[in-house]
């Protein structure tokens, strides 16, 4: 070790490193900001440059502060550099999270912020749980302002730093008309009570700790010789502030991230706070790792051209000595199923040529677009799994749609009627439930029936019973309807009515638009079967399918999952304005929405290794609504040099694509907000809007359903078309319900309002 301090260009871990990385991990002294670009190595660079720091001995390893964003970085950190310098690695007491360190700290001086040094950390159903106790003695509505709501927006305050005091009247009034500052006031009373903190307080109670008491501040400056920091991108104000804090005294700091992969904004991390390093430390150096280990030239350069396009960025060329390989595949089809079945296809022919389905990837926008991949590779067989989240017939605000709709579909039913008869709350205790299942038992008949006959007796008090007479009758109700609705609106009615809808509606959250998202996406698959019975059927056929994990698989993802992560063939698919980038975003975040949006693009075509395949359709269904799309502004912005484009459109596709002949540059006025250019209409959809060429609009309105038309004037041998199937001819006709022989599809039986005249 005493060779390796004199001369450490010949220590082991700087050897297979490029110039840049070696330079990361020998400019010890001084602030460093290492701007990483995808796939050029920076956990190697990040390990070396600790290495080096112990090797050199310019500080002990309880005199390093080395940060993480995930005790998974934090495991991978350790084992690393345990294999470069052995039980070292042992005396490192401040590597791990932000969390894990602040959690640390805290228990050394709990008694400057009124706890006790042995205080808990409250999960999220507790936090929950308590935060239900203050509303309901605050006398406030929690249906309308629920819990979870106020629990999001304490985050945020502490995310940013703000403890009670610091909450002005505008902040309050986004809770409870104004009360959301009393509750947060009240809320961490109560918690200095319980002698608790919530994963919040564990930065905020030392930010203001460090703030207030210098000697503190001056103990931890003087510890930390070095700090190092690893996605420095995804830090929110909270970690900013309580970094600084402890970097100004000595000043040696490296932080390693990549602005153009900041894409956590919703939970807090500003992109600022790495675009403003230079100013916060003054003399800092700037190295770029640039050289690309992952993808090829084409994929790079593509990413590249996106990304090109957002302003006030730190600026890097990502290269790479790989052959050139494929270029990025762009293909616009009609819809969302051929979107699936063509994709499916595709990796379908990689398998049978040889290659592991466990190096493909399909990555979407948002997670209600998994539905369609997830029944077609069902259908066909294909082995898959959901990272990140669970498949979309497993999500709970699904099971519970579906518990609704199969206590509709049989009364018998018990497991279905107890997931649902207290979801939204209705007040029915554990103690009514049990009651219910007391007299089924005795009686031997279902939960339902059980229901309904526990009405007619006195064991059930005021609120208890009037709430069960309320839901007994909408079951009832529900059924009745369900002999003349279609069951696709029945289900639309059923969530309304129920009030499961509007409890996410109240839940101003992302994860509840998220949800709602979800239930819309449900509606739209049950319309695909032709009875309620059909389609609970298909799900148990789904669901039975799970769990077979021997095999490899495809991949499923969000692209916000897939950071970190790398795949030989990427498919990024719905690539549409409105759904990427996502419209309810711009809506509420405008331009610096946009800028994050172009940064999930990047990042999704940069977890690539070999080939990636980017879909937009011309038509998706939204709401039981078919709705025009054009092709995001992201697959205009990509290099032509770098692509290779593709369109399976048919039958109407040539009145689509026209709307882009007469353009010399068709995104040229898509505002890069939420406004629209001439020519442009909006139209309503799931979670924002779909934009609409204003001639297929036109072209939509004078199009005549059959449904619309008198029932003598639809015969066996009419010609039609079907947006999905294309033209066919009816062959025969049941009710409102159409055999059709189409051309490339085959035999199929739709309904009549799905159906127009062909031309």
């Amino acid at each position: 070790m005493n060779q390796l301090a004199q001369n450490p260009a010949d220590a082991p871990y700087l050897r297979g490193l490029n110039p840049e990385q070696r330079e990361a991990v020998l400019t010890t002294d001084g602030p460093v900001l290492v701007l990483a670009g995808a796939g050029t190595g920076k956990t190697a660079a990040l390990t070396a440059r600790l290495a080096h720091l112990l090797f050199t001995r310019k500080a002990y390893p309880s005199e390093i502060l080395s940060v993480t964003f995930t005790n998974k970085a934090a495991r991978e950190m350790r084992e690393r550099v345990g294999r470069l310098v052995g039980d070292a690695v042992e005396g490192m007491p401040w590597l791990g999270t932000f969390h894990a360190i602040a959690a640390k700290m805290l228990r050394r001086h709990a008694e400057l912020v009124g706890l006790q040094s042995n205080f808990s950390i409250l999960d999220t159903d507790d936090q929950l749980r308590l935060l239900k106790q203050l509303i309901l003695a605050a006398d406030i509505d929690e249906k309308r302002f629920p819990a979870r709501s106020l629990a999001g927006l304490i985050d945020q305050w502490k995310n940013k730093g703000l403890v009670p005091a610091d909450i002005d009247a505008g902040e309050s009034e986004r809770y409870a008309n104004g009360r959301g500052g009393e509750l947060y006031a009240q809320y961490q009373a109560r918690l200095i009570a319980l002698n608790a903190c919530d994963f919040g307080d564990l930065l905020l109670h030392m930010l203001v700790i460090l703030k207030t008491h210098r000697d503190v501040l001056e103990l931890y400056q003087k510890r930390f010789r070095y700090i190092m920091v690893d996605e420095y991108q995804d830090t929110n104000s909270s970690q900013y502030l309580w970094l600084r804090l402890l970097a100004q005294e000595r000043r040696n700091i490296a932080c390693v991230g990549d602005d153009d992969q900041s894409i956590y904004s919703w939970r807090g991390a500003q992109v600022e706070n790495i675009l403003k390093f230079e100013r916060d430390f003054p003399g800092a150096k700037v190295i770029r790792l640039e050289q690309n280990y992952r993808s090829t030239p084409h994929i790079l350069g593509a990413a590249s051209g996106v990304i090109a396009n957002n302003g006030g960025r730190l600026g890097k060329q990502l290269w790479t000595e790989l052959d050139a390989g494929e270029k990025v595949k762009v293909i616009g089809v009609w819809d969302g199923p051929e979107e699936a079945r063509r994709v499916g296809e595709e990796i379908d022919s990689a398998r049978r040529s040889g290659k592991s389905l466990d190096s493909v990837a399909i990555l979407v926008r948002a997670q209600h677009q998994t539905r369609e991949f997830e029944d077609r590779f069902i259908a066909t067989g294909m082995p898959y799994k959901i990272v990140g989240g669970f498949r979309f017939y497993e999500r709970a605000e699904i099971r519970d749609a579906l518990a609704y709709l199969r206590v509709v579909n049989q009364p018998a039913d018990d497991l279905a009627f107890e997931r649902i008869v207290n979801v939204p709350k209705r007040g029915l205790g554990d103690k009514a439930v049990a009651r219910i299942h007391q007299l089924a038992r005795a009686t031997h008949v279902p939960l339902t029936t059980a229901a309904a006959r526990i009405l007619d007796t006195d064991e059930l008090a005021g609120p208890a019973r009037k709430s069960l007479g309320r839901l007994v009758g909408d079951i009832a109700r529900w059924r009745e309807m369900a002999t003349t609705l279609p069951h696709a609106e029945l289900a639309r009615q059923l969530l309304d009515e129920s009030g499961y809808t509007a409890m996410y509606q109240n839940e101003k959250s992302a994860e509840a638009a998220g949800r709602l998202e979800n239930l819309s996406e449900l509606v739209r698959a049950m319309e695909e079967y032709d009875s309620l019975g059909a389609f609970l059927e298909h799900v148990s056929l789904v669901m039975d399918t799970e769990g077979r994990v021997a095999e490899p698989q495809v991949t499923i993802m969000t692209i916000h999952a897939a950071k970190g992560l790398e795949y030989d063939t990427v498919f990024l698919v719905g690539w549409e304005e409105g759904l990427f980038p996502s419209q309810r975003s711009l809506d509420e975040g405008g331009t610096s929405a946009l800028e994050e949006e172009r940064r999930l693009a990047y990042v999704a075509i940069t977890r690539a290794r070999r080939l990636a395949v980017i879909f937009h359709a011309a038509n998706r269904r939204i709401y039981g609504q078919w709705n025009s799309s054009i092709p995001s502004r992201f697959v205009g912005e990509l290099p032509p040099e770098h692509i290779e484009s593709e369109t399976t459109l048919s039958g109407g596709a040539s009145l689509w694509q026209a709307n882009w002949s007469d353009r010399a540059d068709p995104f040229a006025d898509v505002a890069r907000g939420t406004g629209r250019g001439p020519g442009w209409q909006r139209a309503a959809s799931a979670g924002g809007y779909a934009t609409t060429p204003a001639r297929v609009v036109e072209a939509r309105a004078s199009a005549v359903s059959l449904g619309n038309k008198g029932r003598d004037d639809v015969s066996p041998g009419l010609r039609v078309f079907h947006q999905k199937f294309g033209y066919g001819t009816i062959a025969e006709i049941e009710g409102n319900k159409l055999e059709i022989d189409f051309e490339t599809a085959g035999r199929k039986r739709v309904m009549d309002s799905f159906v127009t005249l062909a031309p």
